[in-house]
């Protein structure tokens, strides 16, 4: 997970959720993520139109320039790209296994914006297959971006989380902190 929205609402998720595949709906409080509000969305899979939008952030529909709410999620990617987020979406629903993806969001002009999205299994009346929740967060802030709606997004890249992906406990989902870190890499010359 590169954005710290990202790493915030997983940090949360999974602490609320404790032994259990994902939490309740009802667990989760918008108060303990205030910070990141903007930048999160619920969506409703039931039919008949499956991954509708219940709810999304400001920053979000700032980004596309419209409202998301009563809207298909996936309706914001573009037509090509639509099998594949749904293939992706129903997956994740249906193991209940968060999913991360690297997005990218295009103007009509064709200016591009790369974003994180990530995808959360919730509980609603005891089933991990009737909703979720996920945060779409900008990797960068150009000049335009607040002025110049993205037209649609596409599927850079994306992964099903394993356990072994939790963040340390360390974060708190009320306050976004990153460590600065260091890795090194064996390098190729000799």
């Amino acid at each position: 997970m590169k954005h710290a929205t990202s790493r915030a609402l997983y940090a949360y998720w999974n602490q609320i959720r404790g032994e259990r595949a994902a939490p309740e709906r009802g667990d989760l409080k918008p108060g303990a993520i205030g910070k990141i509000l903007g930048d999160v969305f619920m969506l409703d899979a039931d039919e008949p139109a499956p991954y509708r939008v219940r709810l999304a952030g400001t920053h979000i529909c700032t980004l596309l320039g419209r409202e998301l709410r009563d809207t298909v999620f996936i309706d914001a990617f573009a037509p090509d790209e639509r099998t594949e987020i749904y293939s992706l979406i129903d997956s994740m629903v249906r193991t209940a296994t968060p999913v991360i993806a690297g997005i990218i969001g295009e103007t009509a002009d064709r200016r591009m914006l790369g974003l994180e999205l990530l995808l959360l299994p919730l509980r609603h009346h005891g089933r991990t297959d009737a909703r979720l929740v996920g945060s779409l967060a900008a990797l960068s802030h150009p000049y335009w971006a607040t002025l110049v709606p993205l037209a649609h997004l596409r599927i850079g890249s994306s992964r099903f989380m394993q356990p072994e992906d939790a963040i340390s406990s360390g974060a708190t989902a009320g306050l976004i902190r990153t460590q600065p870190q260091l890795r090194l890499l064996q390098g190729g010359r000799s």
